[in-house]
């Protein structure tokens, strides 16, 4: 058997280019990132608070107790 003699196989590896992050692209992602974090509070906060209001309604429906105005904010 004769043996054949073949070139060597050189492969060239070449990445892509990495896109670098600016200033601009942090800046753009904070903001979103707060204005995300700002509705998620508002939403919970009146989430919340229309929880507590229902609750006091229905504290003050089942138990029935206090003078007739004790739920009600007189500010002159």
């Amino acid at each position: 058997m004769t043996r054949q003699e073949s070139a060597p196989i050189i492969v060239h590896v070449v990445q892509q280019p990495v896109r670098s992050t600016t200033v601009g692209d942090v800046l753009i992602g904070s903001i979103g990132l707060a204005a995300v974090l700002v509705l998620a509070a508002v939403l919970a906060g009146g989430v919340l608070g229309g929880l507590l209001i229902l609750f006091k309604a229905w504290r003050n429906r089942v138990h029935d107790a206090g003078t007739p105005d004790s739920g009600t904010i007189h500010i002159v």
